[in-house]
């Protein structure tokens, strides 16, 4: 059976992902659709709007045939990590390409821009010192090197836009590792990634979409952008997660942190800490918070990051033990057709596969289950209860 693999986070998942999910397949001529989705936390530092078991579910009923977890180790970093982990766990489910969507829409530009940079990496990597010294953040001074580099290339990805910025580290972690997994692209269609508002159209971005159901009274508004069963998983979700929820905790982590002790913290660098204890009595509200924390050099994203780290009190040395450990294949659900793919293919899986977890031992699958628990804290005590059960109970089959 020949296997398309997806890296998703599916927050929720709406029409535009059901769109790249079918493309994806039909332009591969895939038999199944394998799907690695972040857990309970997010690559931009933020916590999953429902949690990752009802996001399971609406990618099983949107057409994906196998959903794996990205783990915590991997699906809370910067775009490189998190890119490297996505496509090692496609490369170990045996998939033969992965597609992603990209404002490009081709795949041969990216393949030329990797050349390109792997033959001028010393001088990229003098420029990105460069534009790092004059006070720039990395993925910002990364962005100016692309452009020192290939203003006189034409047809090249705008390393300024964020799914193709995803896209060339998908790429790069592909061919840099020498993996068997060929990559492959769709273009972005209608909504941007960044877009604010709903549109017109039934294709809007994921942003748009969590903005207006934050806003409860916007929840009905949201239907003609989701498919028919994520609008009803969504609806009888409960109360959403957004940062705000988490903001009492949070603010009670750092007051009652030592700056050594958030020193400790992975991604605490540069004396962010310092600029954190200074503020975090002086914000109403996490937006609040970040907003006062933020420089040039500290990005949004960079203190979102961070923030989830301190959530979850994830050290430095703890996570670069659970980064040293060989990674896993968790299942958080599947089809049919996805386990008939399992059974056809367990032996040559290349990850330990694990459908259920009775004793943890393994640095990373802890921190994705008490990533989980703490995730559930914005919801009723029954539901977190819920939540913190299903953790060790079967994947999700339909």
């Amino acid at each position: 059976m020949k296997a398309v693999g997806l890296v998703v986070e599916y927050n929720p998942f709406h029409n535009g992902h059901q769109y790249h999910l079918h493309t994806s397949k039909n332009e591969t001529n895939a038999d199944v659709v394998i799907a690695v989705m972040s857990g309970s936390f997010l690559q931009r530092g933020e916590p999953a709007l429902v949690s990752k078991w009802t996001r399971t579910e609406m990618a099983l009923r949107g057409g994906a045939d196998l959903v794996f977890e990205l783990p915590y180790v991997y699906c809370t970093q910067h775009a490189e990590h998190f890119a490297y982990g996505a496509i090692l766990l496609l490369e170990a489910a045996g998939c033969d390409t992965f597609c992603f969507g990209s404002e490009q829409g081709k795949i041969e530009p990216f393949l030329s821009l990797y050349q390109l940079i792997k033959e001028k990496k010393a001088e990229y990597d003098q420029y990105v010192v460069k534009y790092i010294s004059e006070g720039n953040s990395y993925p910002k001074a990364s962005s100016l090197a692309f452009y020192e580099l290939v203003s006189d290339v034409l047809d090249l990805p705008d390393l300024t836009k964020p799914n193709n910025i995803l896209g060339f580290q998908y790429v790069k972690a592909a061919l840099d590792h020498s993996f068997r997994i060929k990559p492959c692209t769709i273009r972005r269609i209608h909504s941007d990634y960044h877009d604010q508002e709903l549109p017109d159209q039934p294709i809007a971005s994921a942003t748009s979409i969590r903005k207006a159901l934050m806003r409860q009274q916007d929840l009905e508004s949201t239907s003609s952008y989701l498919p028919s069963e994520s609008f009803l998983l969504l609806r009888s979700y409960g109360e959403f997660h957004d940062w705000e929820k988490y903001w009492p905790l949070l603010k009670y982590k750092i007051m009652s942190s030592s700056t050594d002790e958030l020193e400790a913290i992975y991604e605490a660098e540069e004396g962010i800490q310092y600029r954190m204890k200074e503020n975090v009595l002086e914000a109403s509200s996490f937006n609040e918070f970040v907003s006062k924390v933020k420089t040039k050099r500290y990005t949004w994203t960079r203190i979102q990051r961070l923030c989830v780290h301190i959530l979850n009190h994830v050290k430095k040395e703890q996570m670069k033990s659970a980064m040293n450990q060989n990674s896993y294949l968790r299942i958080l659900g599947m089809t049919e057709k996805g386990r008939k793919y399992l059974n056809l293919n367990k032996k040559k899986i290349e990850l330990p596969l694990i459908s259920r977890i009775s004793s943890v031992q393994h640095l990373g699958l802890e921190l994705d289950i008490s990533s989980a628990f703490i995730h559930s804290l914005a919801l009723d005590f029954p539901s977190q209860k819920k939540l913190r059960k299903r953790e060790f109970q079967p994947p999700i089959f339909l």
